[in-house]
């Protein structure tokens, strides 16, 4: 039968096939050829085992998941506070692989005035603010992850589960508190798991990470990274040089959007940060 894997923990995977949830253990072959089964994967299983993955249409290291439609980033502007960098290289990332993306700034109640949403507004990125005690934003998320598979992802404690129950109240998935002493949640959630709405859609809920996970992150090719940096377009070609890279080159259009106070100074340290990366990759990796 083939099925998707719908959850993951310790070396046993849930199937959810056409004659029900089926856990399973992946063939020692996987191990052999360096592949892992990640949640979202299409996969042929033969009683209790999975024999084969099916092409995937994308895959992710953090979080480990495959056949992604829309990557949906929670972010906070309360404890515990989203550094924009971390918001911008899981954008890069997500538009590498092909995947839909949205800022979802949760815990509006707390701050009612987001800078954070209104960077990315100003950025051109899709954004939600959205609050799981008074429900603001949450019949707009609904109808955004309507009919794809969609990956909650952020920093630990901004609440993603807290949201995804009021997305469908029988869920009740697990919250903690933030710790005010750390700033910064604790994990709630522990491993990766879909969850289907009842309209059929499906959300995977991942554990939260902090700033110091995003070396565990992958990598962006440097050919990529613009494409993710919408707001940078308008000034693209306009460059003195045609391989400008928007560092430290004279009569740069990008850096002098930047002077002029048309692009987000997070943004472009973002971008140096991330290029930076990009440029010690080498294609083959």
């Amino acid at each position: 039968m083939t099925g998707r894997i719908i959850k993951a923990i310790s070396g046993f995977y849930d199937v959810e096939t056409p004659e029900g949830t089926l856990t399973c253990r992946a063939r020692g072959k996987f191990r052999k050829d360096g592949l892992t089964p990640l949640v979202g994967d299409m996969a042929q299983v033969e009683r209790d085992t999975i024999t084969a993955i099916l092409p995937r249409k994308n895959s992710f290291l953090r979080p480990a998941v495959a056949n992604v439609d829309l990557l949906v980033v929670f972010a906070s502007d309360v404890i515990p506070v989203t550094e924009p960098y971390l918001i911008d290289r899981i954008l890069a990332i997500a538009g590498s692989r092909g995947a839909e993306t949205l800022v979802a700034v949760n815990k509006s109640d707390l701050a009612p005035h987001s800078e954070l949403a209104a960077i990315y507004k100003r950025a051109g990125i899709p954004v939600l603010c959205t609050s799981s005690v008074t429900g603001e934003g949450i019949d707009a998320l609904r109808s955004a992850v309507a009919g794809k598979i969609a990956v909650f992802t952020g920093n630990s404690g901004v609440g993603k589960s807290s949201v995804l129950n009021r997305l469908d109240a029988q869920l009740c998935l697990p919250t903690g508190e933030v710790s005010q002493k750390l700033g910064r949640g604790r994990h709630t959630t522990r491993h990766i798991e879909i969850y289907r709405l009842p309209d059929g859609t499906q959300i995977a809920d991942t554990p939260g990470f902090s700033a110091f996970d995003t070396d565990r992150m992958d990598l962006v090719v440097q050919d990529d990274l613009l494409a993710s940096f919408p707001d940078f377009a308008p000034y693209l070609g306009k460059c003195r040089f045609p391989d400008c890279a928007h560092i430290a080159e004279p009569d740069c259009a990008v850096r002098a959007a930047l002077d002029a106070g048309k692009l987000e100074p997070t943004r472009y340290d973002s971008y140096c940060r991330l290029y930076r990366q990009a440029k010690s990759l080498h294609e083959w990796e």
